[in-house]
């Protein structure tokens, strides 16, 4: 009986659900009447903070804003139906526009459970990537290298403001281990996804009997910080000074620029060598610091938050191993996923769909996990 239907906004969502989406509609109001505000124009920064928080919940109060609307043509097409009597195509056709609705309403709700699912912290931080060759000798630091050029064609496509911090080069082409620094939208909250070990299958340029070798790189992704995030006690420091190698004119080799920083809590050690003077390596030196201290502090908080829900994805502890790349298959495999995808593709930066892919199943997760808590 069609009589039986709800005819109100929670059709499909209960009240502590519309109350809380009310709030947040009430919230981006006031934000964006506040743009208009004398004050907050003459004051970048203050303007840069209102338009960040309404932007975080733009996209909530859309999609509400369209659910709300179709609630309304819902109820339209249901009195339609009832005041059809027994004018049968006129009835169908209020039928049929109702179904049509109330699965566009259904999309719309599962939309929304995504957007309040709770939000990394980090998620619109820029990052620094560390990539290190592991295990595998000269054909690790190469992998290491091609890595890099995957990861630098897909920041390139984001728009993404791309820089090498430190750098050591391998024998035989490639690198030891090279830092960059990369700045642009929501960096963190696709990067954080390639944290991890990653596996190549190969026969290297190197090997003469065609047998195929197994190496292994480490990505690092961590969240860019500031003295606020982390403290560091000056005494927990030590900085030693070294005269710089390579090319670089009179300067190099004759005078102490290059820094070398040890935490004694941690055994972090950081060299750079990049900058000509010693107070630009000091400072590149203690931001790396800082930010390989605050991804251990969020590794930890990772770790206890994918224990307490069960979950099979997450930002990659430095040893777990995420993905092997088969050339023979030309196969790359992601194994948390447990899915395969074209080598090439990735090897040209198109990372957008394993990334895409994560996401969407940790957000599965994450909604499984809510459903649970609230039986």
């Amino acid at each position: 009986c069609k009589d039986s239907r709800p005819t109100s906004l929670a059709m499909a969502m209960d009240e502590p659900m519309i109350n809380r989406l009310s709030g947040i509609k009430r919230s981006y109001t006031a934000l964006t009447e506040r743009l208009a505000d004398p004050d907050v124009l003459a004051d970048s920064n203050l303007l840069m903070k209102i338009m960040s928080d309404r932007s975080k919940s733009e996209e909530v109060v859309e999609t509400f804003d369209e659910y709300t609307r179709l609630a309304e043509e819902f109820e339209g097409a249901e009195e339609l139906f009832q005041e059809a009597a027994d004018d049968v195509d006129m009835k169908e056709m209020a039928r049929t526009e109702m179904k049509e609705i109330e699965v566009q309403m259904n999309e719309l709700e599962d939309k929304i459970q995504v957007l309040l699912l709770p939000v990394d912290p980090n998620d619109d931080r820029n990052v620094m990537l560390e990539i290190r060759a592991g295990t595998g000798g000269s054909e690790a630091n190469i992998f290491a290298g091609d890595l890099l050029d995957v990861y630098r064609k897909f920041m390139t496509s984001q728009g993404w403001k791309v820089s090498i911090m430190d750098s050591s080069a391998g024998d035989d082409g490639g690198y030891k281990q090279v830092t960059l620094d990369v700045k642009g939208d929501m960096v963190y909250s696709k990067m954080k996804w390639e944290a991890g070990v990653h596996r190549v299958q190969r026969v290297p340029a190197t090997e003469s009997q065609g047998r195929v070798h197994t190496s292994t790189a480490t990505v690092a992704i961590m969240p860019e910080c500031d003295e606020v995030d982390v403290k560091l006690d000056p005494k927990d420091i030590v900085l030693t000074t070294m005269r710089s190698g390579g090319a670089g004119g009179q300067n190099v080799n004759k005078v102490e620029t290059a820094v070398d920083l040890i935490h004694k809590p941690t055994g972090i050690r950081v060299k750079c060598t990049q900058e000509r003077s010693q107070m630009k390596n000091r400072d590149l030196a203690m931001k790396i610091l800082m930010s390989k201290l605050f991804d251990i502090e969020n590794e930890k908080r990772d770790m206890e938050e994918r224990e307490r829900r069960g979950s099979q994805i997450g930002t990659g502890g430095r040893s777990e191993k995420i993905r092997t790349y088969n050339w023979k298959d030309s196969r790359c495999s992601d194994h948390r996923l447990g899915q395969n995808f074209p080598l090439s593709g990735f090897l040209n930066g198109d990372i957008g769909s394993i990334i895409d892919a994560c996401t969407a199943k940790d957000q599965e997760e994450k909604l499984k996990a809510l459903s649970e808590e609230s039986i």
